[in-house]
């Protein structure tokens, strides 16, 4: 082997070369080309088993194994029967001589080789390549390797990917499943044996401080089962070799676990075996540091740490190794939890083994029992500070996975205490020694509380017994959970989260923490409303009288106002209240729910109560200016007094449903309560509409005001001097101008007040006449300066005023959109006197609008505003003035003016054409025959200008609205295209569909077949549910023009897309189409279409061909249909896999 010694120098040299720093990538390129090359040849696997024989370079080994795995995937078809009895003797052979002496990537990288010979060859050809895994072991010395060797097996063959033909798959799952029971055994076995082998239990044990564990086993948890004593026994003692050994046990179960079904091959004794090992995690002894060891995961990933390649410890195996030792304990734990979620993550349990799930339920409530257990070393919360990170996430992974998948199973069994169960989660969930285990216990509760309250609806008969049964466990959460917010309990952790930085939810860690508790608290208040709000309600009165006696600390120099408190501890006292009010005023809105309907009066003096101290403290806040104040600690204190200020009119603004309801209620009786309450609460808000106001303050008065205009609708409001003062400062010429968002607020808030029908009265009382005008020269006074603009139409761009004119139009038409937005859904008064209040501002934007053709920013903004008026007050636009609108926009949108928008993606260009589209998508759903005469340029533009310059490219936002409006156009005048209705087309005897149109029906059926030839899988997803919808509202696939000339085109399009899995997302969505259309006509798709379609197939043979027809069934149900359709892809990618990968010539190093 002279020539494989100088070829094996010469791949060390170049391996060496290639990963050595200074080596430039040119030359990487070239040796990777030239190794490639090598890979490639006919026998080059003959070199690489030379290589792997005589080599220590870790480079080479791993370069040579890499081309047995592409050998093996790729072409082992066409290698000859002697070279593979050749390669299945001697990769074995070679694992079993070197296994010990090379690194363990190496010794896993060549067991999945082995694997992957076995994917492909057993039984019929490599009939021994199971029994050899399980020999292995069973033999002591190679038990390490031979579960490794399983754990590749389960990994590869269970679920295998594409490069198998699905006959093969199927095969496989087979074999393994008969195989199941010898597995579990084996591994059972294994478990069982190193158990025992350590366990340290003399024949008459001493007494001990762990001892009384049995005894306090809670309630009927244990009763009758025999493996409470075994679960009471002293942990055994495993040497390091042991736990290595069992680690790879329990990542085996993991896996297996992952892909067999629940079944009593899942002994008890495996069962308990598993468990013992879980109780690693909950050994003090056994913490890790973070990052000390690889992953704990049941990875699909060979490359696991583990005994092959690390020292035996140092003392020999005994208790507990040093160190290392103390990791694999902890890992061990972890394991075994992994194994235990594995089976509990499946929902479909069979009748057989529910009795097992509730016995690992029962044993792992002894795990935590043994987690919460307070003794005088240690409590809850230290106990579970000291033990494994990871342990405690897998731990919390369980309990989720019991409450979300099998509460509904266990919780009427008699021998599961459900309460005894709660007390312990209690206890596990206040004592999590991170934020993000605490919130996860949160999710816990919340899925039992969707549960019980479920459960409740369901059996209203024994509600009060049901809620009697977990009252006590309700009532300590909720007292928990609202002590956890509050600063006065919890100040310390609550510190500690950060309240700046915003989230993917655009919210702080300490918002989350603060809305995920409310969200529990709002669940109890759901089951229990009185005993809930009579917690909640005193706290927040402690807390409020203090923020209400500080007006006594205000002192009063000139013109500074300051707060006279200046102690460091009184400052700090003050800092926790005003933060714990804050958080109690968020959870008083968010009851707000839970006084409104068919509850209100049964609850109507609690949320009286609520809503008067709500008014009384924003008017405080208001009177007072708080936020004025000098404070001792401005960075602090200033924040919170405005925060508190902020959440009292947050917490009243959602109370306005619970105002609206009092309204209609008593709108006949003495209205003087609920007078008071709506005056004040105006009073507390306009004071705060100004710009001299911090702006959270200045939002919340606005969303306050709005929120009573459009909800309360109180007939009095107009007429308060409050509301006039607004009025006055939004319609007079402002020099303070609010800023945008609370100026389109108050408009807003102002219009609804004029232009919402007032509630419980009769149309004769609604005084719109009044009403009208007022609205008329609000809006006259809000679009003074517009309106102005109208001579300006003769100017020229370049004018210096541009900026100006720009300015007054970018103020005043959102203004404008968001008043007719916000009454598109209300009658058509309210809307006839919105469109008599803008008819003139309608007027000066459409004479505005060629002007200003060629500045994208400021006709973005005129069309968004068209857009709306379209959607809303088209009817009170009339027809004659709609469609002069549209005239003059087609007219202006010409071909150039819309390629050069729409090539400035994401410009203010491109969103002027979406605009465009979308106003003519409005106009082409109008029914009746009004806008019919604008149908063909609308189709022309659509087809003849936007179309050809987005074809080609991604434009995926103008490509969306232009295919939506292809839709609607379709959609909405079907007869444009089909005069017959569908009824006559189906009689029999009836003509064939008589077709107008046609050439512009088939220019639009092509295009989106063009779109199904591109990456975007948006508008792939959108236009394949267009086509769907066409079918099932109009039968286009029907349709004779399409049956005949496009039907086949698009089944083959679908079916490419699915073999060249560029849209794996949508495979459901495509396979569905592909039935739709073929259902059209079976007899022609499975006669006509499939054999010309495989006939056009690249890359197979005749005999794969004919396998392929073969293997479509002939059925015409979807399961069925979807079945072969997955298999046919499957196999059809299996065999140009396997014909595209023959070897070819010949290379040498």
């Amino acid at each position: 082997m002279a020539s494989g010694e100088a070829s094996l120098r010469a791949l060390e040299s170049l391996m060496t070369e290639f990963f050595h720093s200074c080596t430039t990538n040119e030359r990487k390129r070239e040796i990777e080309e030239l190794l490639n090359n090598f890979a490639q040849q006919t026998g080059a696997w003959r070199h690489c088993l030379f290589f792997l024989s005589n080599t220590r370079n870790e480079y080479v080994m791993m370069y040579s194994l890499t081309v047995f795995e592409n050998l093996v995937n790729k072409m082992w078809i066409g290698v000859a029967s002697q070279d593979k009895m050749e390669i299945r003797s001697c990769l074995p052979k070679l694992l079993l001589e070197h296994h010990k002496s090379v690194p363990y990537f190496i010794r896993n990288k060549l067991c999945k080789v082995i694997v992957d010979i076995g994917r492909q060859d057993w039984p019929m050809f490599y009939h021994d390549f199971f029994t050899n895994t399980l020999q292995l072991i069973q033999s002591p010395a190679l038990a390490q390797l031979g579960l490794v060797m399983l754990k590749t097996t389960s990994e590869e063959l269970a679920c295998p990917r594409e490069d198998l033909s699905v006959a093969r798959k199927d095969e496989l799952r087979k074999l393994l499943l008969d195989q199941v029971p010898t597995m579990l055994g084996l591994l059972t076995g294994i478990l069982e044996t190193y158990w025992d082998k350590h366990s340290i239990i003399a024949s008459t044990p001493p007494p001990s401080p762990t001892s009384g564990e049995c005894v306090e086993l809670l309630g009927t948890l244990f009763q009758g089962s025999q493996y409470s004593k075994l679960l009471c026994q002293p942990m055994a003692a495993l040497d390091y070799e042991s736990q290595q050994l069992c680690c790879l046990v329990l990542e085996c179960l993991a896996h297996l676990f992952s892909w067999i079904p629940l079944s009593t091959h899942i002994t008890p004794t495996l069962l308990a075996s598993i468990f013992h090992f879980a109780r690693f995690g909950c050994d003090l002894q056994t913490k890790a540091k973070s990052g000390s060891f690889i992953s704990y995961t049941s990875s699909s990933s060979n490359e696991h740490l583990d005994a092959g390649t690390l020292p035996p410890s140092s003392n020999g195996g005994g208790r507990q190794g040093e160190g290392g030792g103390k990791v694999d304990r902890s890992r061990l734990g972890v394991l075994a939890m992994t194994c235990i979620n594995e089976l509990v993550s499946k929902n479909c349990v069979p009748v057989d083994f529910e009795e097992y799930l509730l016995r690992m339920f029962q044993q792992t409530f002894f795990l935590l029992q043994r987690l919460t257990r307070e003794n005088n070393a240690h409590t809850v919360k230290s106990r579970l500070q000291e033990l494994d990170e990871s342990y405690l996430e897998k731990f919390t992974d369980f309990l989720r996975l019991f409450v979300s998948v099998h509460l509904r199973r266990i919780e009427s069994s008699p021998q599961f205490p459900i309460v005894e169960f709660l007390a312990l989660l209690f206890k596990y969930t206040f004592n999590q020694p991170t934020h993000e285990g605490y919130f996860a216990c949160l999710d816990i509760w919340s899925v039992f509380l969707d549960f019980l309250t479920t459960k409740i609806k369901s059996r209203l008969a024994d509600r009060e017994s049901v809620l009697n049964r977990y009252k006590d466990a309700l009532v300590l959460l909720l007292r928990e959970v609202l002590n956890r917010v509050q600063f006065r309990y919890n100040q310390v952790q609550l510190e500690e989260l950060d309240d700046e930085t915003l989230d993917d939810d655009q919210q702080t860690e300490w918002q989350k923490y603060l809305r995920q508790s409310l969200e529990v608290v709002a669940k109890v208040m759901e089951l229990l409303p009185s005993h809930a709000f009579s917690t909640l309600f005193p706290i927040l009165q402690e807390n409020l009288d203090v923020y209400l006696g500080l007006q006594q600390f205000i002192v009063t120099s000139g013109t500074s106002r300051r707060l006279n408190i200046t102690a460091e501890n009184d400052c700090r006292r003050l800092h926790c209240s005003l933060r714990d009010l804050s958080s109690l005023l968020q959870a008083v809105g968010r009851l707000a729910e839970h006084f409104i309907g068919e509850i209100f009066a049964a609850r109507f003096t609690d949320a009286l109560a609520v809503v008067e101290r709500l008014v009384e403290v924003t008017c405080y806040g208001s009177q007072t200016s708080l936020y004025d104040l000098e404070t001792a600690v401005p960075s602090v204190l200033k924040p919170d007094l405005i925060d508190v200020h902020a959440q009292a009119l947050a917490a009243l603004q959602a109370y306005s449903h619970w105002l609206a309801q009092f309204y209609s209620e008593v709108h006949s009786q003495n209205q003087s309560q609920f007078i008071n309450l709506i005056t004040s609460a105006v009073d507390a808000s306009s004071p705060l509409i100004t710009a001299k106001v911090p702006e959270k303050l200045l939002m919340c008065a606005c969303h306050l005001m709005l929120s009573i205009t459009l909800t309360v609708r109180p007939v009095f409001m107009v007429t308060l001097p409050a509301v006039q003062n607004i009025f006055n400062l939004i319609t007079g010429n402002q020099t303070h101008r609010l800023p945008a968002e609370a100026h389109l607020l108050v408009c807003r808030a102002l219009s609804n007040m004029l232009l919402l029908p007032w509630p419980n009265l009769p149309e004769n009382e609604q005084q719109w006449q009044t009403r009208s005008s007022t609205h008329a020269n609000m809006l006259a006074a809000l679009t003074r300066q517009y309106r102005m603009l109208r001579g300006t139409v003769n100017i020229t761009p370049r004018r210096p005023e541009m900026h100006d004119l720009k300015a007054v139009i970018q103020h005043t038409l959102p203004v404008l959109r968001d008043i007719v937005d916000s009454i598109s859904g209300e009658s058509t008064k309210s809307r006839q006197i919105c469109y008599q209040s803008l008819q003139e501002s309608v007027q000066v934007s459409l004479s505005l609008f060629p002007v200003f053709i060629q500045q994208p920013d400021v006709t973005d903004e005129m069309l968004a505003f068209f857009l709306t008026l379209f959607q809303a007050l088209r009817v009170q636009m009339g027809v004659a003035f709609t469609g002069q609108i549209l005239h003059t926009f087609l007219s202006l949108f010409t071909r150039e003016q819309l390629a050069a928008s729409i090539l400035q993606e994401g410009s203010a260009g491109c969103r002027v054409v979406q605009k465009f589209l979308k106003i003519l998508q409005v106009v082409v759903q109008e029914p009746g025959q009004a806008f019919k005469p604008f149908l063909p340029s609308i189709l022309s533009l659509c087809m003849e200008q936007v179309y050809p310059v987005v074809a080609e490219r991604s434009s995926p936002d103008v490509k969306a609205e232009m295919f939506e409006l292809l839709y609607q156009i379709l959609h909405q005048n079907w007869r444009y295209f089909f005069k017959t209705s569908i009824l006559t087309s189906v009689q029999r005897g009836a003509p064939e569909d008589a077709m107008e149109n046609e050439a512009q029906f088939t220019a639009a059926m092509q295009a989106f077949g063009q779109s199904f030839l591109q990456p975007d899988i948006h508008i792939f997803k959108q236009n394949l549910s267009y086509l769907e919808s066409l079918n099932s509202k109009h039968k286009l696939y029907h349709r004779k023009l399409f049956r005949t000339s496009m039907l086949f085109h698009f089944i083959n399009v679908l079916l490419q897309v699915l073999l060249h899995k560029s849209h794996d997302l949508l495979q459901e969505e495509i396979t569905l189409a592909v039935y739709n259309m073929a259902s059209v006509d079976f007899d022609a798709f499975f006669s006509a279409f499939m054999p010309e379609f495989l006939n056009g197939c690249q890359g197979v043979d005749t005999n794969q061909r004919a396998v392929l027809a073969r293997n479509f069934k002939i059925e015409r149900d979807l399961p069925s249909f979807t079945q072969s359709v997955q298999r046919l892809v499957n196999d059809l990618r299996y065999y140009r896999l396997c014909n595209s990968s023959l070897p070819t010539g010949t290379i040498k190093l």
